[in-house]
């Protein structure tokens, strides 16, 4: 009965959050969701999208509804790794003695917004390796630990290409998902135009602090996952991969590069926060199914064959989830 209440309590807060997220954003509907969930599973976004569909702004009705410090980072070619992470400087004291202070950088902040991400240099993005992952840093021979919770949300624009610069492997996989956000629909883009008329400022209430969301955290770990659950998410991971023995036929055919362990680790936590936030205490496989998408779209690369037949990644992992429904009990 204690464990119905608290999946009831869970459930409802999410529903408040969504309302909350819902006075800012139009539509969006599948992107919150996934926010939401890779946010109380305690992982990274990348956002990608055309500008103006409203990625900026959700990020920052986010800091508004979950009241954490918010910090935002445009990135720039020009942008330094101590423009994020902060450096040494030397002040002096009250006493006219000269010492070393550290001055921290905007990465300080509960959700950090990295604006245009893949427009800063090799050099600079790999000053977020450590942080994504770690949820800390370090200067020098000094290590400088992140209060919790910690999120990076990142923006992209996958049209404009010019004086960009590709993430690499390494940090794509410390995305816990990547969402694809759509241009609205003439309904959402009417609705959009008459809201920004009244107001451009984000206008939604706090309903949650970080406390709140450790603890919806933590309750979330404590979902079961029966085995045959657990070995479809596995075994759907694992055809991603064309150089296993006996790999799928769909990696064979389409896939040059499959997703890394952290893969099947993301669908699971990912999936504990999906079932909670539909009212279950159990994790199904049509949680791994929905979550497959955003969890594995960046963390493959497809293959010439794939590219030729016009086949998108996630057409590709439409196939995975079929094939693997076929080959798994």
């Amino acid at each position: 009965m204690e464990s119905f209440e608290k999946v009831q309590e869970f459930s409802e807060k999410i529903a408040l959050i969504k309302q909350e997220l819902a006075k800012d954003v139009v539509g969006q509907e599948d992107i919150i969701n996934n926010v939401i969930i890779a946010m109380v599973a305690g992982g990274n976004v990348l956002l990608e999208g055309v500008p103006g569909v409203g990625k900026t702004r959700l990020v920052r009705s986010l800091s508004r509804v979950f009241k954490l410090p918010f910090s935002r980072i445009q990135f720039t070619p020009d942008l330094m790794p101590s423009d994020v992470t902060g450096t040494d400087v030397i002040e002096k004291d009250e006493k006219g003695n000269m010492k070393t202070v550290f001055r921290k950088g905007p990465i300080f902040a509960n959700l950090v917004l990295a604006d245009e991400i893949n427009r800063a240099t090799p050099k600079t993005q790999s000053a977020m390796l450590e942080v994504m992952q770690e949820h800390k840093i370090t200067v020098g021979n000094k290590n400088y630990v992140l209060d919790e919770p910690f999120f990076v949300l990142a923006t992209e624009n996958p049209i404009e290409q010019d004086g960009t610069y590709p993430l690499p492997e390494a940090q794509m996989d410390r995305f816990m998902f990547k969402l694809i956000m759509k241009f609205p629909a003439v309904e959402e883009l009417m609705d959009i135009v008459n809201m920004t008329q009244i107001t451009m400022a984000e206008t939604a209430a706090t309903v949650m602090d970080g406390a709140t969301m450790l603890e919806m955290r933590a309750l979330a770990s404590t979902v079961p996952v029966a085995s045959d659950v657990l070995q479809y998410a596995v075994q759907l991971v694992t055809n991603t991969h064309p150089e296993v023995e006996d790999a799928s036929s769909t990696a064979k055919a389409y896939i040059k590069y499959g997703a890394s362990p952290r893969a099947a680790q993301a669908l699971i936590t990912c999936a504990k926060v999906r079932a909670l936030m539909n009212g279950n205490y159990n994790v199904s496989k049509e949680d791994i199914d929905a979550l497959a998408f955003p969890v594995l779209r960046h963390r493959i690369k497809i293959s010439y064959n794939a590219v030729n037949e016009r086949l998108t990644v996630d057409e590709v992992i439409a196939l995975l989830i079929k094939e693997t429904k076929k080959t798994t009990k």
